[in-house]
């Protein structure tokens, strides 16, 4: 994607100006982000998928007699209310891995890493529908589909919550802007940045296209259970702690500074490889939702084109190619065509003519494993 030119999508900035500007600094009102936009996804399709056990999907509601309510689903269709009772919220989670059309939305945000995408959230309101004002820990771009939806936001500096609710509202919200959006309008909000959406009008559809920001302790415990994993695998190889030659001790309950100084040792030796740690951030960030799976078939017979299963996720690094919680070293002709894969999502039969036996043989496997097909078009970009 060209990062220098102009985008409607963002009000006529730049990719560039915009991550400069705005991404993780302050909000940015887009009126017709994508013009004549509607919905992907009836509603009728939106309350099926949230009948599927594998789908993230949660029902919030409130009134004014029992407050606020909240059920995860799936749910049957007759378990939802009716649509013209007001007041209630359907968020449907991850619907970009299960619909192409959806999916296909995600890369109209290419300009932004592909290791920062988190996924696409539809939330369905009725009349009056919402889920509190509160903030998220990520950056999330919030676009009209359907009707329309009221949003007010705020810096909020009180971050305490309500008690008593089974939702994480801010008992002390304060809107400092308004803004009503209608289909094709889009809002960018920053992580923290307090907000209160609610549908005006009727039936409303909102799509969130959220950004993930992993915290520094989550990072950190990841990658550090990842290499030890890969250490233990050292098995009889490793090496052992020896004190040949010690005498005897006194204190007992002591540990043994030469046990100390083995730890230290282990600790460094096993942070001391870059490559480790590259492994072993790859691997995490393309590491499948617990709920993903893959349907496995038959190796094609011959790769004409190529596109990535929408529930796949592939980086890549100077040294590696990652897919699904797997790593490759890469490098030559065929690192820059994975690199084109991860970054494109699909390769055409020129790109694939260039290829060696050997990543053909690796493309033809993940077609059996399901995380990429044969012969696919790219579905059509609303």
């Amino acid at each position: 994607m060209p990062i220098h030119r102009p985008l409607p999508l963002l009000g006529g900035l730049t990719p560039d100006q915009f991550m400069r500007r705005h991404w993780q600094k302050k909000p940015l009102l887009v009126r017709q982000a994508i013009p004549a936009f509607g919905p992907l996804i009836a509603p009728a399709e939106l309350f099926a998928l949230a009948g599927r056990d594998e789908v993230e999907s949660r029902l919030v509601a409130q009134d004014a007699r029992r407050g606020w309510r909240l059920q995860r689903g799936p749910f049957a269709r007759r378990a939802l209310p009716p649509l013209k009772q007001p007041g209630w919220s359907l968020l449907v989670q991850g619907v970009d891995l299960h619909d192409e059309r959806a999916h296909a939305l995600l890369h109209r945000f290419d300009f932004i890493p592909a290791a920062r995408l988190d996924d696409l959230m539809i939330s369905y309101a009725s009349e009056g529908g919402g889920v509190g004002p509160h903030f998220d820990s990520y950056d999330v771009f919030l676009l009209q589909a359907q009707g329309k939806r009221r949003w007010r936001i705020g810096r909020q500096r009180d971050l305490q919550l309500q008690d008593g609710v089974p939702l994480k509202i801010l008992a002390n919200f304060q809107a400092e802007q308004e803004f009503v959006l209608e289909p094709g309008d889009m809002l960018y909000l920053p992580p923290r940045y307090a907000h209160d959406g609610v549908a005006v009008g009727g039936d409303c559809q909102t799509y969130s296209i959220g950004f993930r920001a992993p915290a520094r302790n989550e990072l950190a415990r990841e990658l550090l259970q990842r290499i030890a994993d890969e250490a233990a695998e050292e098995g009889s190889r490793a090496r052992i702690y020896r004190d040949a030659g010690k005498g005897a001790t006194d204190a007992p309950g002591a540990i043994p500074e030469g046990l100390a100084e083995f730890a230290r040792e282990a600790l460094a030796a096993a942070l001391s490889d870059p490559s480790a740690l590259d492994r072993a951030l790859g691997e995490y960030l393309t590491e499948p939702k617990p709920n993903v799976w893959f349907e496995p078939g038959p190796a094609p017979h011959g790769l004409q084109s190529l596109v990535l299963d929408a529930r796949t996720r592939m980086l890549h690094d100077r040294r590696h190619v990652f897919i699904n919680g797997e790593a490759w070293r890469a490098a030559g002709r065929d690192a820059t065509l994975m690199r084109r894969l991860a970054d494109r999502r699909r390769l055409d039969a020129r790109e694939l003519a260039g290829a060696s036996e050997g990543a053909r043989e690796l493309l033809l496997s993940w077609c059996e494993a399901g995380w990429a097909h044969a012969g696919r078009e790219a579905p059509d970009e609303r």
